[in-house]
């Protein structure tokens, strides 16, 4: 008797999921695709079929950033590996994109005048500052600064005006009047940063099948020693931790179409899973697009995630966002008095092309690493408690990205993200209450799974989701509710060895 059945009648339910888990694809599959021959949809679709043999690893599953995952052995740089398929040209433009992806800036004036223009106000002076080792961010420990963990601000419309921006997405979210879209801790000498907040946890208990009791800690954030008066009395806020860097041109890569046809945002075949695509613009051409990246799937392109965080985090001006003085608001006249780093002689913004063009392509192709025991036959069990428990609805496994990617090194791969790209609602226990463009204040868009075993050796510790909370893999599949609620409680009601086979697959990925 093979795992699943026993599945099913250990948990009833499950075989809700089971219909979820393994779509099929009849003659008209991927008709979508425009990017594909009549030949390459078939193979693709074959391809794509959800597998129901567990007895075995499926072809490539190993390789699951395609021909570019990176196979060096696992070691605190496994997420800072280059595509393997780049050509010797783009080698050299990633390695030059790693040196400003790592350059610590300077405040203004400075004697290094390409390095000049921090802040005024910042949560950190370099990418890697927050992504260190290009890998997933914590909360910060006792007595520690939060440097890759920080705080979304926005205050819900208050006018028509107001209102207006948001419907035609012209605006995702309200800034909050004095703070801005971000509070930022840190400031350059002769500024004030914008204060403090502090951490605390409420314990909720769960009884686990088994006997076993896992404890969640709730974090509760309290904002301290504001710097520039009172905020305002509805401001909504949202911790974020900064996810991990590898795969992203990849994700890119993935045909809107196959996308979109994952979303069922109104049910309409009874899973409880309703999952819905991200709109928002294209800031190059302002045009209604698929939002790809962030948490909530706020940024259609890895170029407009870049120019986001070198605005709001460093408080470094690009071609994309030409301010100066990042995310000081007007309220700040200080903020706004202070010295900037902009050089006529180095081209607009502080932060000119090809600063930006070498940062994103160095973002767009930082190697999946290669899966580990994938023929482990507690892998395997594994793999087939995550698809009977219904994660698969969400966390769909495989895509092939399409033929006219921008980057030969990203187009027609077989990769294994282990996401569908589309918003969910996670319930209440996981809501921040501030919706962000279509993405309510209790939807979050599924984040990748790939590399999600490598955390603790790339970056010393094993937090997971938005903002850190879950302290292993475990509490973070605990932590899962709204339409992820019934796949949360199959785990809750597997045996423990069910249980330990399923944190073995993930630490494999």
């Amino acid at each position: 008797m093979g795992l699943v059945p026993k599945l099913s009648a250990a948990l009833g339910a499950v075989s809700v999921f089971l219909v979820a888990a393994y779509p099929t694809y009849g003659a008209d599959a991927l008709s979508y695709r425009d990017d594909l021959s009549e030949a390459d949809r078939l193979k693709a679709a074959r391809v794509l079929e959800l597998t129901t043999d567990f007895e075995t690893a499926e072809a490539f599953e190993k390789m699951q950033g395609g021909a570019g995952t990176s196979k060096r052995r696992p070691s605190r740089d496994a997420f800072s590996h280059s595509n393997s398929n780049l050509t010797f040209d783009e080698q050299h433009l990633f390695k030059v994109g790693n040196g400003l992806f790592k350059k610590l800036w300077a405040s203004s004036p400075a004697s290094t005048q390409a390095s000049d223009g921090l802040g005024p106000l910042y949560n950190a002076r370099s990418c890697q500052g927050c992504h260190l080792k290009d890998g997933r961010g914590r909360p910060p420990r006792t007595g520690d600064e939060a440097v890759s963990l920080f705080l979304r601000l926005s205050i819900p419309p208050q006018n028509d005006d107001q209102r207006q921006a948001l419907a035609q997405k012209v605006l995702l979210s309200i800034p909050e009047p004095t703070y801005g879209g971000q509070f930022q801790a840190f400031a350059v000498p002769g500024l004030s940063g914008e204060g403090k907040f502090d951490i605390e946890f409420e314990d909720i208990e769960i009884l686990l099948n088994g006997g076993e009791t896992v404890v969640l800690q709730k974090p509760i954030y309290n904002i301290r020693d504001l710097g520039y008066g009172d905020m305002h009395p509805e401001t909504l806020i949202s911790p974020r931790v900064a996810p991990p860097m590898i795969g992203l041109g990849l994700l890119q890569a993935i045909h809107p179409g196959d996308i979109e046809a994952l979303a069922d945002p109104s049910d309409e075949d009874g899973d409880g899973i309703s999952g819905r695509p991200s709109q928002v613009r294209d800031p190059q051409t302002n045009e209604l697009t698929l939002g790809r990246f962030g948490w909530k799937a706020s940024n259609p392109t890895i170029r407009a995630q870049t120019a986001g965080a070198f605005a709001g985090d460093i408080g470094i001006s690009t071609p994309d966002k030409p301010n100066n003085f990042g995310d000081c608001t007007q309220a700040q006249t200080e903020c706004l008095s202070m010295p900037h780093g902009e050089q006529a002689q180095l081209g607009p913004s502080e932060a000119p092309d090809p600063v930006m063009e070498l940062v994103t392509f160095y973002s767009e192709n930082l190697a999946v690493p290669a899966r580990r025991d994938v023929e482990d036959p507690e892998v395997l069990k594994g793999k087939e408690v995550f698809y009977a428990s219904g994660c698969t609805a969400c966390h769909q496994p495989k895509f092939v990205t399409g033929r006219f990617a921008e980057n030969p090194a990203h187009r027609f791969q077989l990769i294994w993200p282990y996401t569908d790209m589309l918003l969910h609602d996670m319930g209440p226990d996981l809501a921040d209450h501030r919706p962000v463009g279509d993405a309510t204040g209790q939807e979050w868009r599924t984040p990748p799974l790939w590399g999600i075993g490598l955390t603790e050796t790339v970056n010393n510790h094993t937090r997971f989701l938005h903002d850190g909370r879950a302290r292993n893999l475990l509490e973070a599949v605990l932590w899962h509710g709204g339409e992820a609620e019934q796949a949360r409680n199959n785990v809750v009601n597997l045996s423990p060895d069910d249980r330990r086979y399923l944190i073995r697959f993930l630490e494999s990925l």
